[in-house]
């Protein structure tokens, strides 16, 4: 098996995700524009990453080098200015929301291609949230809400381009979590949150490529 790379791992479901994966042996390294403590006592590699920069995905790409990669993982993600409804907002910070949620996994996708290409049945998996399906019919949070939409379509075509490599893509929902974005309210802790989604990623193939999963290994409506 080759690694698994995860972006935005320092804290939070992307921590979780890192742990899990190394509990089952895999060589884990971590994309991380923030240092954290907990992440750098991991047993893996962390690479500086900003997923906005293309010259930070270049530095990180070469520092992979031609490593085989069998999961990439796009955790990096913010949920957006505090102002940003259909009525009143905040542009910049949307375009800043676009940058990393949707803009930031397709720029990580391209650059890792070879890397991926390099491991057999090798997967994508973008941290996405329900809150970005157009079935969903709920007004707030505007910029994220957008940028998960389009990051989830990104994903479709990445199924579709990617079917003849034999790479799977999906996106998943990993439930409304208790963490930073998330706030203490929030239904899930990260640890079950993680649980889940790894679950979704072992069970995740060519078969089911192109589908936007939930963490309880349901399949949602885009």
């Amino acid at each position: 098996m080759g690694a698994v790379v995860i972006t935005g791992a320092s804290r939070g479901i992307g921590l979780e995700l890192a742990r899990l994966f190394l509990r089952d042996g895999a060589e884990v390294v971590l994309g991380n524009r923030s240092a954290s403590k907990t992440a750098d006592a991991l047993d893996c590699k962390i690479v500086p990453l900003d997923v906005t920069d293309p010259s930070s995905i270049g530095t990180f790409k070469d520092a992979l080098g031609d490593l085989s990669v069998s999961v990439l993982i796009n955790n990096a993600g913010v949920i957006g200015p505090s102002r940003q409804s259909s009525e009143n907002m905040d542009f910049d910070g949307f375009a800043d929301v676009l940058a990393t949620n949707t803009l930031g996994p397709l720029r990580v996708v391209q650059a890792l291609l070879p890397n991926l290409r390099r491991e057999k049945a090798s997967k994508i998996v973008t941290v996405s949230s329900r809150m970005g399906s157009m079935s969903y019919a709920k007004s707030d949070r505007v910029a994220y809400r957008a940028s998960k939409a389009a990051v989830n379509k990104v994903m479709q075509c990445l199924a579709t381009d990617l079917l003849e490599d034999g790479i799977a893509a999906a996106s998943i929902h990993p439930g409304w979590v208790r963490t930073d974005m998330g706030g203490p309210d929030a239904d899930i802790d990260p640890v079950d949150s993680a649980r889940g989604v790894k679950a979704v990623i072992d069970a995740l193939s060519i078969g089911t490529t192109g589908k936007f999963w939930s963490y309880d290994g349901s399949v949602l409506d885009w």
